[in-house]
């Protein structure tokens, strides 16, 4: 198929690559031009302009920061319009379910169908074709996008418009939260006494296992914050998450405690670290940084 990449950044790039190997047509845009060109090598096709790299796409995929980007994108620059007839639009940035409801409705006014599609599973995931994707919008439009989604990973249609972005607001809630619980929980082993190494191997396997353990926790055994996940992109969609419970009136206090960590956690220089860097917050208000 004809495909359009627009945003090449830490996952569009792994993404928009495998769809490369896999024999697609790509075409690619990114807002930094230099982004979108590494991925020359590899056979796709690089555009100045957005609405340009859309014009013969069969699918157009969204990996944007935000919802107002993807507003920009998609209506401001020219995308919708220049996108054919019966093309498709697979948003898989992470914004608000309102946005991408909206975004629908504005795409459908045009002729144009569309899914929220967000995904988890991080870099690593989008590297080796493992992502999970969570995606909202019409089931016949779900269908047609299995050839691309296989390619990145797991897709389940979780119901209609938005819901793809509602079930990763949940995904990035127990993200975060599990962070903090791992982080905590290790440093207070580490300040008592014992190994979090051997504490970290001895809880594996348990109740208390996952993968944020495994990933995450062997992160912060090797205080090895390097960028896979951004702090400030979590803080984003934990802010997306209570945004969205105000909308629909429901009270999410674990969530707002998070929230209130990962802003701090930014205010005090951890911008730039993977987000399981609250544990450096965390540390530090032990006295163990």
């Amino acid at each position: 198929m004809e495909i359009a990449v627009l945003g090449i950044g830490l996952m569009g790039f792994p993404m928009a690559r495998r769809l490369c190997e896999a024999g697609h047509s790509v075409h690619a845009w990114s807002r930094t031009h230099h982004k979108a060109s590494r991925l020359a090598p590899y056979g796709a096709t690089i555009h100045a302009q957005a609405a340009d790299s859309v014009r013969n796409a069969d699918i157009v995929i969204l990996l944007l920061p935000n919802g107002a980007v993807v507003s920009e994108v998609l209506l401001t620059l020219g995308v919708a319009q220049a996108l054919k007839p019966d093309g498709l639009v697979i948003d898989m940035s992470s914004i608000q379910p309102s946005e991408a409801r909206d975004h629908a409705a504005r795409l459908s006014e045009l002729g144009r169908a569309h899914l929220d599609a967000p995904v988890s599973g991080g870099t690593v995931g989008a590297e080796q074709g493992t992502l999970a994707i969570m995606v909202g919008g019409k089931s016949a439009d779900f269908e047609r996008a299995q050839a691309v989604f296989q390619v990145f990973g797991r897709a389940t249609h979780v119901g209609p418009h938005g819901t793809g972005q509602l079930a990763k607001l949940a995904n990035q809630m127990i993200v975060g939260v599990t962070i903090g619980a791992v982080a905590e929980a290790l440093l207070m082993c580490e300040k008592g006494g014992a190994s979090m190494a051997k504490v970290k191997e001895a809880i594996s396997g348990g109740f208390a296992d996952s993968r944020i353990l495994q990933i995450h926790g062997q992160r912060m055994v090797e205080r090895n914050f390097t960028q896979h996940g951004r702090m400030s992109v979590q803080l984003n969609d934990l802010r997306n998450a209570l945004s969205t419970a105000d909308e629909i009136g429901f009270d999410a206090p674990v969530t707002k405690l998070f929230e209130k960590l990962y802003s701090e956690s930014i205010e005090h220089g951890l911008t730039d670290l993977d987000h399981a860097g609250l544990f450096i917050e965390l540390a530090s208000r032990n006295g163990m940084s």
